[in-house]
Order: structure tokens, then sequence, then C-alpha cells
């Protein structure tokens, strides 16, 4: 049995319809787009403007510290100046539990929440936000826990091989019952209408926006602040924001049926027969120490992150070798390549921004070269080839989008890819996946990223700034990170990067900006 199950692609994609009702005839009749909004704050058409981003937040504290609400006290420096927030997924850990919710999301980032003052009566799903706070659903949003293991967790005997050396495994009764809880905490959950005339009265008093001549929701700080679908967009500033959900496309690209297929097939029970030999090893490890001593504890720290390593590269491994059920998310992808061909048709958009949770490009150790990833690079592609083909020859110097913001890796990373081959190249790509959660290295393999997980394949790109656990023992450095981006106003936008480092050393937080850099603007040298 397994610790945690990740639902079926077609699952996550039907369930996620019916909780919006998707398209149905009410929603059909007003001619309403369910993946768009407009925020209502009198300031959306200001060409300046400024924007959080972070990313993989979602655990309690660690062992003796409690990175997630750290970031966020340090966040607060800039809420008043700020337009937004964007969330790269992974909201709640571990299986994204509504029992979780009040100490993984409530109180962690309760001065954005109305009704801050008092946190513990706020309900997960009746939530308010101050400052708009946009997110996009990570793979621990959609994971659920098998009964069993809920039962023991209650019985605070769960199996060794889970629990040990940990206070709090952020682990409940429950899963996030196949994304429920994170469609309850932030979707318009418009299932819970069940009379027809109680569903059109909502539609009319809350669906009453246009967007380039489409009605949609209209986001109010302060009053209304549901999202419409679990992918979307929105413009402010004259930049298009496109909010994707990769867990529906990231199925892993298929083995072939061939010689040098079952020769990658036995490479990778090989490795999973790798990584179970290191899970005992490092078992026994934790056995032999002492959480109730600071620095044994720090050490159980790392070595529960070494844990998830494993089982997130398990996952991965299990899903490229057991592929007959799974499909990929077109209809998404299609919605994304018409939206990106309809912005750059648009005069008044100068700007294009995509956000999701699984990154394309990343050179952190344990995701650089899985199948997810590289998924969801094949994936991107074919939408910005088949997005240019309709568009036709960009403007020199400019991509199909400025950027693409993701997480998953948990670490800060700006990467830019040169020539790809594909519509993907010269393009700026910045991970922000390290806002609380177990942080992860830079791969030994360096920072020049290439064609495929061959290192002997064509170099594509390069990684300029990763921010992410370092040193050993009594001088390991944990820096988590956030990111506040200044974008600047004209026809080709310049967007200033300000990364922001909560650095736990030594059982003592050290808070610093690093070095602004800008992307956009004049054309990118190659």
């Amino acid at each position: 049995m397994k610790f945690v199950s990740d639902p079926d692609i077609s699952v996550k994609i039907e369930l996620m319809k019916r909780r919006i009702r998707w398209q149905e005839p009410a929603i059909k009749a007003r001619k309403i787009a369910q993946t768009k909004l407009v925020i209502n704050d009198n300031n959306s058409d200001n060409p300046e403007f400024s924007f959080l981003i972070i990313g993989d937040s979602g655990c309690g504290s660690h062992l003796k510290h409690h990175p997630q609400r750290k970031i966020a006290e340090m966040m607060l420096q800039h809420q008043s100046d700020s337009s937004f927030i964007l969330h790269t997924g992974d909201v709640v850990y571990q299986v994204g539990s509504s029992e979780y919710y009040q100490q993984n999301f409530i109180d962690p980032y309760r001065e954005f929440l109305v009704g801050s003052e008092h946190p513990q009566q706020l309900e997960y799903d009746q939530l308010t936000f101050k400052l708009p706070f946009f997110l996009v659903p990570g793979n621990h949003d959609y994971y659920d826990l098998p009964l069993i293991y809920g039962i023991l967790a209650q019985a605070t005997w769960l199996p060794r091989r889970f629990l040990r050396g940990r206070i709090d495994l952020d682990v409940g009764w429950h899963g996030s019952h196949k994304g429920e809880t994170y469609a309850r905490a932030f979707l318009d959950y418009l299932i819970d209408l069940k009379v027809k005339a109680n569903l059109e009265q909502y539609l009319d008093t809350h669906y009453t926006a246009t967007y380039n001549g489409d009605r949609c929701l209209d986001y109010q700080p302060g009053k209304f602040t549901r999202l419409p679908n679990r992918y979307y967009t929105f413009r402010y500033g004259g930049i298009d924001f496109f909010a994707l959900d990769s867990n529906t496309f990231n199925q892993p690209l298929a083995i072939p049926d061939t010689a040098e297929g079952e020769t990658q097939k036995a490479k990778l029970l090989e490795r999973q027969s790798e990584l179970e030999n290191r899970e005992q090893q490092i078992q026994e490890a934790i056995d032999k120490l002492n959480r109730e001593k600071p620095e044994e504890a720090d050490q159980i720290d790392d070595y529960y992150a070494k844990l998830e390593h494993i089982a997130e590269s398990q996952q991965d491994i299990n899903k490229q070798l057991n592929q007959q059920s799974e499909t990929t998310d077109w209809e998404q992808l299609e919605w994304l390549k018409d939206s990106l061909v309809a912005s750059w048709q648009d005069p008044a958009a100068r700007g294009r921004i995509i956000f999701l949770h699984h990154p394309p490009y990343v050179t952190e150790t344990t995701k650089w070269n899985q199948g997810q990833t590289l998924a969801i690079r094949d994936r991107l592609r074919q939408v910005f080839n088949d997005a240019v083909k309709e568009i036709g020859k960009l403007p020199e110097g400019r991509s199909v989008v400025d950027l693409v913001l993701s997480g998953h890796a948990h670490c800060l990373e700006h990467l830019y890819t040169k020539d790809t081959g594909a519509a993907d190249s010269y393009t700026n790509w910045i991970i922000c996946g390290g806002s609380g959660h177990s942080l992860r290295r830079q791969r030994r393999e360096g920072t020049v990223l290439f064609q495929n997980a061959d290192l002997n394949s064509q170099p594509i790109g390069q990684s300029h700034l990763y921010v992410g656990r370092y040193g050993k023992g009594k001088e390991r450095k944990r820096p988590y990170s956030y990111l506040s981006i200044k974008v600047q106003a004209g026809d080709r936008p310049q967007y200033i990067v300000n990364p922001y480092i909560a650095e736990w050393y030594k059982r003592q937080w050290n808070e610093y900006a690093l070095d602004p850099f800008t992307i956009g603007g004049m054309p990118e040298k190659s």
C-alpha cells in the first residue's frame, strides 16, 4: 500500500468540472467565460505595479523553526505596495487535507485574510483575501491518504517509516478528497448551489465583469475572492497572466516499445531498487538520533527531507512505468494556445506571464531529469509552437511569453533558455518553490541546461541563480525565499525581480535581500 495516492488525470479533470458546474445551461445562457476574471481594485489599468510570488509553502513548523510563517512575516513589508500575490502550488502538505488548512495556511498568512483578528475562527472554505491571492494547485493539493494510515496517524503509532523523527507529519484522518479541499478553499464551488434560481441569482451577482467581450467573474479584494476555475487568466497593467493546472498534463512521455525502451525500463527498475535501499539506510540513521537535542533535530529534519526526495523519485518512476490509464489535458492546453494567440492579437496586451506548479526547466537535484519535468517541457513547447504558427513572426527580441513562474522544486532559481529549436527559446523561467517546505540542493551535474536528461545532448540554456540548501553539518544553511516583481511601463515591459531570503543557520534566522535583476525590456543577448 502506498503512503499517498494520486488520482488519475481523467478523474481530476472530471471532478473539477463538476465542482464549478463547467458550462452548465445557466452559465452557457449568460455566455460566461469560466476561465477569466477581472480584478476590481481601481488600479488594474496602472502599467506600473508590483506583485509577490511564493510557492511550496504549506507545511507546519519544522522541528525547531517555522519557515512558512517567517516568510509571511517578511512579506508584510510589501503588503501596501503590492497589487496581488501569486502562489505556485502545494498550498497544504502533505495531502491537501482540510484538517491542516488552519495550521498550514490560515494561521501563517492570517494578516492577508479578512478576519485576521481572530484567525482561529476562520473556516478554510469561507476565506476572503484582503490582497488578491492567485493560486494554482500543486501535486500535494490533489493527494489522498488511504484510510488505514489515517487511523494509524490518529492512534499516534504510524509505521516507523513514515513517522519516526517527526513531531508532526502534517497527516490527519484523510487527504484532499481528490482535490476537493483545494476547490472548496479557493474555487467558486458552484455545485453547492443546488436550486436553479439560487445559481442564477448568484451568477448575476458575481459574474458581472467583462473581459474582452466575455462576461466573467468580478474579483473584489476584501469582498469576493473566489477563482473561477483550476486554470484561468486575468489582465493587470496590460500584462496577461495565465494560471495553469500542470497536474493534468504532467504524465511522463510513453516509453517506446523497442529495445531502447526495454533498456530504459531496466534502468528505472534498477534506480527504484537503489532508492528502496537508501530509504532503509536513512530510517536506520534516524533511529539513532534524539529529536530533543537541537543539533540532532536539524539532522532529523534533513533526513526527513531526503525521505521525501526518495518518495517523489519513486512516484515519478511509477508514473513512467505505469501509463496505461493516464491521459493528457489537451482541453486546457488548447485553451492556453488560443488565449496566447488572442493576447498577441490584442493591442492592449503588452506582456504575458504563465504560472504553474511543475517546472519545465530546473537544475534542482531531484527534479531536473524527472519524467514529469520533461513531459511539462514537451507539452508547453507544443503549445508555444502551435501558438506561433497562428501569431506569425514575433517582434525581434520577444518570446511567446515574457516569463514562466513555477514551483515544485524546493528552491529559488532563474534560468534562461537559448536556442531550443522550438518556440520556448530565449525565454526566462523562474522557480519559486522555497517558501516553507524542506529545501533542496542544486544538482552536481552543473548549471547548463540540455535538450533532455542526457548530459551529452544539445546545451540549450543555463541557470543564472540558484538559492537552495547548501553546506554540511554545522555549516548547513537553509535559505527560504520569496519574490517581489516590479513591472515597468512601456510597450516592451521590464520586470525587476527582487529576491528576499530568510536563512535558517545555526538555529537563528537571518533576513536579507539578494541583488535585483531585470528581465524583459530590450532584447536579451544570446
